[in-house]
């Protein structure tokens, strides 16, 4: 089975297609919080989240996006635009999964892609449309170095 990083060092095409799943946790949404500074109460504190219509704090929108970038990571993917539509809150404990697509790759290997991220029960939590450049020629060859290497720079090299 080919890893996503891999089959970036193949070369990209239009109709690949990337998924990953993940649950956050307390940890995950208070280390964001730091990393961020992104301390809404929304996050919380549950009195605050059921004000706000929430049956309980929820993670972080771009906790939530950071799907796509973990994706757009191992594909060497390089981002030039985001738009993301936020449709449901993502709890803690929830495991949701994003789905990726690329749609198009033009003649200078710049590329848009269409993203879901839904929850276990079928709730799309987030849509999103990306474009970027797409690794080509020498970056690819580097890539292909890096894998024989042992994709030393991969911190998740499984996928």
């Amino acid at each position: 089975m080919v890893n996503f990083r891999e089959q970036a060092a193949e070369g990209l095409q239009a109709g690949d297609t990337f998924q990953i799943s993940r649950t956050f946790t307390d940890d995950d949404v208070a280390m964001f919080a730091k990393i961020s500074g992104d301390y809404n109460p929304v996050h919380f504190d549950e009195r605050f989240a059921k004000a706000k219509n929430f049956s309980a704090p929820i993670c972080h929108g771009l906790l939530t996006a950071s799907l796509i970038t973990e994706i757009g990571g191992q594909i060497a993917w390089l981002a030039s635009g985001m738009k993301f539509r936020f449709k449901a809150p993502v709890y803690v404990g929830e495991t949701i999964t994003c789905t990726w697509v690329i749609t198009e790759i033009d003649k200078k290997c710049r590329a848009k892609a269409s993203i879901t991220i839904t929850k276990q029960d079928g709730i799309t939590v987030m849509e999103a449309e990306i474009s970027g450049i797409i690794p080509i020629d020498e970056s690819r060859n580097i890539l292909q170095q890096m894998l024989a290497e042992g994709d030393p720079t991969n911190g998740r090299s499984n996928k």
